[in-house]
C-alpha cells in the first residue's frame, strides 16, 4: 500500500514538473499534510521545487527497502569470534574454580602461622601449616592442567591468580625462616608447588611481591617475641632484612606495584631497627654477631 502510495506521489509530481504553471499543485497539499510523512518533510514541501520532492521522496523510498544481507566473509568472521569468546569464558571459570580451592587452603595456613605471634612453639606451628603444602601443590598441577589446554595463553590467563600466588609465597617464606633463618629461594618455592615446569612455572615478580609481603610481617613478629622475653629476635631479624632489602636494591624496578611494595620494606627495616634499638639501648640485647654495632642505617 505505501509503495503504491509513493509511486502515485511520484507519477503526480513528475506530471506537474510538466506543468507551465508549476504554482498549482492539486495533490501537493493533501499528500504534505498525510501523516505518513515526517513533520521536517511536509513544512519544506512548500520550498522545494517539483523535481527535488521527486528525488527526496524516491530517495525515502528507497531507505524504506530491506537492507542488503550480511557477507559471508564478515558473517564467518564474527561465528569464529563468538566460539572463542565462549571457549575463553569457559576455560576462565575453571581456573577460577581451581584458585579459589587455592585461597581456601591459602586462608588455612595463614591462620595456623599467626599463632606463631602469640608465641606459641614454632615447631607446633609449622606442623599445621606445613600440612597444607602438598595440598596447594596438587592444587597448582590441577592448575596447570587447565591451562596448558590453551597452549602459549599463559600470561594471559595468569592474572587470575597473581594474587593468591603472591600469597602463598609470601607464607612459604615465613615458614622456611622460621625453620632455617635465611631466605627462600625462587628455586625452592618452585618444589614446593611443584612448578617446575617451562609452560608453568612461577613467575619472577609473583615471588618478589611474596617476598615483599612477607618481610611486611616481621615488625610484629619482632615485637611480639620481645615481650615474650626474646631479646636476641631483633639482632636476627634486622640482620635477615638488611642483607634482603640490599639485595632488592640491585634491581632496576620500574614505577609499578612491585616498585611500592620494596619501598615498603624499607619502612619494615626501620620498625625493626627502632625496636633493636630500644633493646639494646637497655642492655636487654646478648651480645654477638650484632648489626647494632654497625651503626643503625640510614635509609
Amino acid at each position: 500500500m505505501k509503495s503504491a502510495f509513493r509511486n502515485a506521489y511520484c507519477f503526480t509530481l513528475s506530471r506537474c514538473s510538466l506543468n507551465p504553471n508549476p504554482s498549482i499543485l492539486p495533490f501537493v497539499p493533501f499528500i504534505s499534510s498525510s501523516p505518513s510523512l515526517p513533520s521536517g518533510v511536509s513544512n519544506t514541501l512548500s520550498s522545494r521545487s517539483p523535481l527535488c520532492l521527486t528525488f527526496c521522496f524516491n530517495s525515502m523510498a528507497g531507505g524504506d527497502s530491506d537492507s542488503p544481507l550480511t557477507s559471508p566473509s564478515l558473517e564467518k568472521q564474527f561465528e569464529k569470534f563468538r566460539v572463542q569468546l565462549e571457549d575463553s569464558g569457559s576455560l576462565r571459570e575453571r581456573i577460577r574454580a581451581v584458585v579459589m580451592e587455592i585461597e581456601s587452603a591459602t586462608r588455612l595456613m595463614q591462620a595456623s602461622l599467626l599463632l606463631v605471634h602469640q608465641s606459641k612453639p614454632i615447631p607446633q606451628v609449622l606442623e599445621k601449616a606445613n600440612a597444607q603444602i602438598n595440598v596447594l601443590k596438587d592444587l597448582y598441577n590441577k592448575l596447570a592442567e587447565v591451562v596448558r589446554e590453551c597452549p602459549g595463553q599463559y600470561y594471559r590467563y595468569h592474572g587470575d591468580w597473581r594474587s593468591e600466588t603472591q600469597m602463598v609465597v609470601s607464607l612459604l617464606a615465613f615458614m622456611h625462616w622460621l625453620e632455617t633463618g635465611n631466605l627462600l629461594m625462587h628455586a625452592e618455592a618452585e618444589e614446593k608447588l611443584g612448578l617446575n615446569d617451562s609452560d608453568f612455572a612461577l613467575d619472577l615478580e609473583d615471588y618478589l611481591v611474596g617476598i615483599c609481603f612477607m618481610s611486611n610481617e616481621m615488625p610484629r613478629y619482632v615485637v611480639n617475641q620481645v615481650t615474650a622475653g626474646d631479646y636476641d629476635c631483633p639482632r636476627k631479624v634486622l640482620k635477615f632484612l638488611t642483607d634482603l632489602h640490599a639485595a632488592f636494591r640491585m634491581l632496576n624496578l620500574r614505577n609499578d606495584f612491585l616498585r611500592k611494595k620494596f619501598d615498603s620494606m624499607k619502612y619494615d627495616l626501620r620498625k625493626v631497627e627502632e625496636v633493636y634499638y630500644d633493646v639494646k639501648i637497655r642492655g636487654l640485647a646478648t651480645t654477638g654477631d650484632s648489626v647494632g654495632d654497625q651503626g643503625t642505617q640510614k635509609i
